[in-house]
C-alpha cells in the first residue's frame, strides 16, 4: 500500500520546550534574541509552516534547555502571540504564553542616536507605551521608539 502522507515529520524531544507561534519572518531575531545560536543543545526549527492564527509561523524545538520568564519575556517584542510548550519525558507538562514586561532594560538600542546609551556604557531602559502597535519610550531621552525602528541587541 502506497503512503500519500504528504507531512514533514519532525522528531519528538523528550525533554526541552518547543516555541510555537512565532511570526515567520521574525524567527532569526527569536534565535538571536534567546541566544539559541551560541548553545550546544539540539535545535530544530520550521519557518513558514501554515497557521490558521498567523498566516504563516515558525517553531522553535529546544531539546534539555527551559527558560526564566524573563528570557522568554523578551521575544514578546518580536513574536506576542508565542506559546511554549514545556516538554518531559516526551510530553506537555506546561503550556505558557509570553507577555510583555512594562518596562524592558538592557536589550534594545535607543534610535535616538544623540542618546547618551548610543555612547556611554549605559543600560538602555524603556517604558512600554503601546504594545500594538509596538512603542517603548526612552528612559533618558524620551524618544518613541517604534517596532520599524527596533533593533534588539
Amino acid at each position: 500500500m502506497e503512503n500519500n502522507n504528504k507531512e514533514l515529520k519532525v522528531s519528538a524531544i523528550k525533554e526541552g520546550t518547543v516555541i510555537d507561534h512565532i511570526p515567520a519572518k521574525n524567527l532569526f531575531k527569536v534565535i538571536s534574541i534567546l541566544g539559541l545560536e551560541k548553545i550546544p543543545n539540539a535545535i530544530t526549527f520550521g519557518t513558514n509552516l501554515e497557521s490558521k492564527k498567523l498566516g504563516r509561523k515558525s517553531i522553535i524545538k529546544v531539546a534539555d534547555r527551559f527558560f526564566e520568564d524573563d528570557e522568554i519575556n523578551k521575544i514578546a517584542l518580536v513574536a506576542p502571540e508565542a506559546k511554549l510548550n514545556i516538554i518531559k519525558d516526551y510530553k506537555v507538562v506546561e503550556k505558557r504564553v509570553v507577555s510583555l514586561p512594562d518596562e524592558i532594560a538592557g536589550y534594545v538600542r535607543c534610535f535616538n542616536p544623540k542618546c547618551i546609551t548610543n555612547h556611554e556604557d549605559v543600560l538602555t531602559r524603556f517604558t512600554v507605551v503601546s504594545r500594538s502597535p509596538l512603542e517603548l519610550k526612552c528612559h533618558y531621552c524620551e524618544k518613541v521608539t517604534t517596532e520599524d525602528h527596533m533593533e534588539i541587541k
